[in-house]
């Protein structure tokens, strides 16, 4: 027969057991978790499609909704490779739609690179892309559609020496003229600036902005701040995100410089927030000294207040099988944050966030916090 202090033990022991089973569950699942707040929705755009690879997946929001596109085919650089592109309806992904190809004619075709969608504000929605053999041959064309993406003009070639928006989305300048981050592979990796009015009938061209044998920079993501400078971030071969600013809508820039934040030699995306806020999307990673490249994983989310000083908020990928790379993000009219991905170059990733759930913590030396 239990005794009334012998009873008083056994519960106090319970109550130790439980403690101690509490600790150790919040211990084991905070880790993951911690790097995970804030995200609303984690999904794949498609389970099964016609075609076995995809890549460089862009992000717009469009009246009717949220828009993806992506280049798909065979494989990178095989001829078959197209523009795909699906929306978002009734929480949703419609199944990809070809919207692009690089056929000539009957005997030649091209494969078709790193397309970038843009909602022009009260416009049209446009798709620019690239077609060509490689990065250092290819050539840019544009489309658009008035229909919020469901049916779609022909494609338009650009202006001779143009290729738009390499892989990320412009902004439009107070005078209404967007401003295309652009690069070239061709001579070099160098970055230059395009703007054209959203017509696409005129064009002019500045850069190169960074001298190749210091910075070896490509795809620039533009980043606008209140007081009216402009940032920029870029893929580098420098083991780091290399930034460049402009206090005069994009005429002239400083000289690069590096950010603190590492590059693994593959494409970043960011947009600013109508808070003022900058959310960076990249891969937290380095290249290794006397590589060309880093792992592709894992995928982070960084969030700053002036594009100098970076917090960490969100892993979106960790695991070390394949790779996640090349996002797009963009901000919806309702707050929410949205970004796609590559997902091991099989299938593409949408992840929704809502920004003010966000935990964050400081970036020190371009070390990701544990």
């Amino acid at each position: 027969m239990k005794t009334e202090s012998g009873s008083i033990i056994i519960k106090r022991k319970t109550i130790i057991f439980l403690i101690v089973m509490g600790m150790c569950i919040i211990s084991c699942s905070s880790p993951a978790d911690r790097w995970k707040k804030g995200i609303v929705t984690e999904e794949f755009i498609y389970e099964e499609a016609s075609f076995p690879s995809c890549h460089a997946a862009t992000i717009a929001e469009t009246p009717n909704g949220i828009i993806a596109a992506w280049f798909g085919g065979t494989h990178e650089r095989h001829p078959d490779v197209g523009i795909w592109i699906s929306r978002r309806e009734n929480e949703q992904w419609t199944p990809p739609v070809e919207v692009a190809n690089g056929i000539v004619n009957d005997t030649t075709r091209y494969p078709t690179w790193n397309p970038v969608l843009y909602q022009v504000p009260d416009g049209n929605l446009l798709l620019f892309y690239k077609v060509g053999p490689s990065p250092s041959t290819w050539w840019g064309v544009r489309k658009h559609s008035e229909d919020g993406g469901m049916t779609w003009s022909d494609g338009e070639a650009l202006p001779e020496g143009f290729i738009g928006p390499v892989k990320n989305k412009p902004v439009m300048l107070a005078n209404g003229y967007l401003l295309c981050g652009s690069s070239t592979e061709d001579e070099g990796w160098r970055v230059h600036m395009e703007i054209t009015d959203v017509g696409g009938s005129d064009w002019e061209k500045i850069g190169p902005l960074n001298d190749e044998k210091i910075y070896q920079v490509i795809q620039p993501t533009i980043l606008v701040h209140r007081n009216g400078s402009l940032q920029i971030l870029c893929r580098s071969k420098n083991s780091v995100i290399a930034e460049s600013w402009s206090f005069d809508d994009g005429q002239t820039w400083k000289l690069f410089q590096d950010s603190e934040l590492p590059n693994n030699n593959s494409g970043i995306d960011g947009v600013s927030l109508k808070n003022g806020k900058h959310i960076l999307v990249y891969n937290h990673v380095k290249t290794p000294a006397g590589s060309d490249k880093g792992y592709r994983t894992p995928l982070n989310v960084a969030v700053s207040k002036n594009g100098r000083k970076w917090y960490a908020a969100l892993v979106l990928e960790d695991s070390e099988t394949g790779q996640y790379s090349y996002p797009s993000v963009i901000e919806s009219a309702d707050g929410m944050v949205h970004i796609v991905y590559t997902w091991r170059r099989e299938k593409i990733r949408y992840v929704k966030i809502d920004p003010g759930k966000i935990k964050l913590k400081r970036i020190q030396a371009g070390k990701w916090p544990s």
